[in-house]
């Protein structure tokens, strides 16, 4: 089975990809958080050191874009080719309330119609290939079976699913038999994604899914940067590659954003991070809660020095 990191919007830049891929290698490939073109047909400065950065992640990179405009997709496909890509995965998934209302991510699922003319045209005219990522709905599960026809109309190089609708965003119990109908005869993979957080949870979805291709992992990933090494056979990460990593880490982001927006960065990862930890809640309070750079680095220094690895070191 092969093991994809997630986009996780803050978390899996560029600098992450890098830094993570080097020292914690074992992902198949990594997805990069959506970006939106825009009707101007120009990339930003930000989107080219997300797409074009210095230094290049050890693993296969998709890029993801979020838009319900056919023309923009398309620009954005050919783009992307120029840079090297091959492939594209367009967001139909997002459960934002900003993103949906504008019709885009898991928005789209609400026009089934519609859906299918922006896919033809996508799929007509993009350059490489194109990878959808979906939610099965956006009130009910019911809605799936059209959703899955039109999707299965189109030459897509996978599915990513997470089975949930966009109501029930990140709650209440996935519905794996929207993700059977989806596997059954499917003309690509269909890659699952959702509530996969331990190597433990992977492991018994493995076994009772062994015809699945690939998942996607992203908050469990987040949390255990050894997580693709530990599926594969590896160690739990030690004390010192976590403290390595920090380090690395936000070294990167402070030579790119400045120390207070380096420790914003770090801050979202901690809230991850600290579940390797035994006793972290009143630290992760005290992270969450600071906003001085030196309070963090204390903190930081406290959980990488004292508090007990889960994993027993």
């Amino acid at each position: 089975m092969k093991y994809c990191f997630a986009p996780m919007e803050g978390i899996t830049t560029h600098i992450f990809r890098e830094v993570h891929s080097r020292l914690f290698p074992g992902a198949d490939r990594y997805y990069t958080p959506f970006f939106s073109p825009t009707s101007d047909h120009l990339f930003t400065p930000r989107e080219r050191r997300e797409l074009m950065p210095e230094k290049p992640c050890a693993a296969p990179v998709v890029p993801q874009i979020l838009s319900k405009c056919a023309a923009d997709i398309v620009w954005a496909s050919g783009g992307l080719r120029d840079m090297g890509y091959t492939v594209f995965n367009l967001n139909l998934g997002c459960p934002s309330a900003t993103v949906t209302a504008k019709g885009k991510g898991a928005g789209l699922l609400q026009k089934p119609d519609a859906l299918d003319a922006l896919l033809a045209d996508v799929f007509a005219a993009s350059p490489i290939a194109v990878s959808l990522k979906s939610r099965i709905g956006y009130l009910a599960p019911e809605e799936f079976p059209r959703l899955l026809s039109i999707y299965r109309q189109y030459n897509a190089q996978e599915l990513v699913l997470h089975p949930r609708t966009r109501k029930e965003m990140y709650s209440g119990a996935v519905h794996m038999d929207a993700f059977a109908l989806a596997a059954a005869g499917s003309p690509f993979p269909v890659v699952y994604n959702g509530d996969l957080f331990t190597a433990e949870d992977i492991r018994a979805f493995e076994a009772a899914h062994p015809e699945t291709e690939a998942v996607m992992l992203g908050r469990g990933a987040a949390a255990d940067p050894a997580l693709f090494r530990r599926l594969r056979g590896g160690a739990a990460a030690s004390r010192g590659e976590l403290r390595r990593f920090h380090e690395e880490l936000y070294e990167a982001y402070r030579e790119e954003l400045g120390g207070v927006n380096a420790m914003r960065k770090m801050k979202e990862l901690w809230h991850y991070l600290l579940t390797l930890f035994a006793g972290g809640d009143e630290l992760a309070k005290r992270i969450a809660r600071t906003k001085d750079v030196y309070k963090f680095n204390d903190c930081i220094s406290e959980a990488l020095g004292s508090l007990p690895l889960r994993s027993g070191e």
